[in-house]
């Protein structure tokens, strides 16, 4: 069967499971179980006829919010909490990976940005991080400890203001994804130029390792979560822009939850940095470069493994479980 056919055939019966699985028509669990098996032969059909098609993709998108619905009350996923990181995150997040992409691809333009500018402009770095704050960096360097700003103030204190801090980062660039993205993007450009340009200080003033080496402590994790935020503003974003074959109130609802989760899967990582930062940051000139080393491959492993590989052993298995179910 030709695929334009095979779609014309299904179209009418994957639209009622679009509106029973969002809520716009009710369905008894007998009937949702009904359309469910439907939806993964016709979605085994096509991985087998179409495996490079659209159409694919759009099934498999299905399948998966349907599985989420289905099984997320199974015994084994009784606590909310567990299935929402272990399942229900990594999978919007694979769902929404070219958006994860495109922040990636965004952030690295814009810190090279930062680099550049700062590096062709003697006064760039004082125009962004302002006088006071780049004349007391110059005297750690001069004292011999470049981060030593990270010792101001308690462990408490530090870690709480930070953590604060950051969420409010996070949170408004997400929220900044209602300006069609553009708002996001802006977010993500004020906070990789500053990073950008402040790395080369650094490397300017011949301390680049020794910033690392405090920086990334904490940086590894919150820079990186800063990234995943800006993927969920841009999810935000393409539901205004791109509401595909819902309308854009529907489409608007669904990006903005989807987004949202994004943001809360990446809140203990938030947390995890701004405890970091208030209690090893501080003595990282004094601990052993292997520590330092280990700590911030550590951490950048441990995020990037959660937001870029276990996403797809989540999908990989889901796939697996609605394949079995046929």
């Amino acid at each position: 069967m030709r695929e334009v056919a095979f779609i014309k055939q299904n179209k009418e019966k994957w639209l009622e499971f679009e509106q029973a699985i969002f809520g716009k028509s009710k369905k008894n669990p007998d009937e949702l179980a009904n359309l469910y098996i439907h939806l993964v032969n016709d979605l085994s059909y096509a991985q087998s006829y179409y495996p490079k098609s659209k159409t694919v993709t759009y099934l498999n998108h299905l399948a998966s919010i349907t599985y989420q619905k289905i099984y997320k009350t199974k015994r084994e996923e009784t606590n909310r909490i567990v299935y929402f990181f272990k399942t229900e995150a990594p999978l919007i997040v694979y769902q929404n990976r070219r958006y994860v992409l495109y922040a990636f691809i965004l952030f690295f333009l814009f810190v090279g940005i930062g680099a550049i500018s700062a590096a062709n402009d003697g006064s760039f770095v004082r125009l962004i991080m302002g006088d006071y704050y780049v004349n007391m960096t110059l005297e750690n360097i001069e004292n011999g400890n470049p981060v030593a700003v990270y010792k101001s103030g308690s462990n408490w204190g530090s870690a709480f203001v930070i953590t604060l801090n950051n969420l409010k980062v996070g949170l408004l660039s997400f929220a900044s994804g209602i300006f069609a993205g553009f708002g996001t993007g802006f977010v993500l450009l004020k906070n990789c130029i500053m990073l950008g340009s402040f790395q080369y200080f650094f490397y300017e003033q011949g301390v680049f390792w020794e910033s690392v080496r405090g920086i990334w402590i904490h940086g590894a994790m919150e820079i990186f979560a800063i990234v995943i935020e800006a993927a969920a503003g841009f999810v935000l974003g393409a539901s205004i822009l791109f509401p595909k074959t819902y309308s854009r109130v529907a489409s608007l609802k669904i990006g903005f939850k989807n987004g949202l989760k994004i943001v809360l899967s990446t809140m203990p990582f938030t947390f995890a940095a701004g405890m970091l930062e208030g209690f090893v940051t501080r003595y990282s000139p004094d601990m052993p470069r292997i520590l330092n080393i280990f700590i911030i491959l550590f951490t950048l492993s441990l995020i990037s493994w959660y937001f870029l590989i276990y996403p797809f052993v989540v999908n990989k298995k889901i796939n697996k479980a609605n394949v079995s179910t046929l």
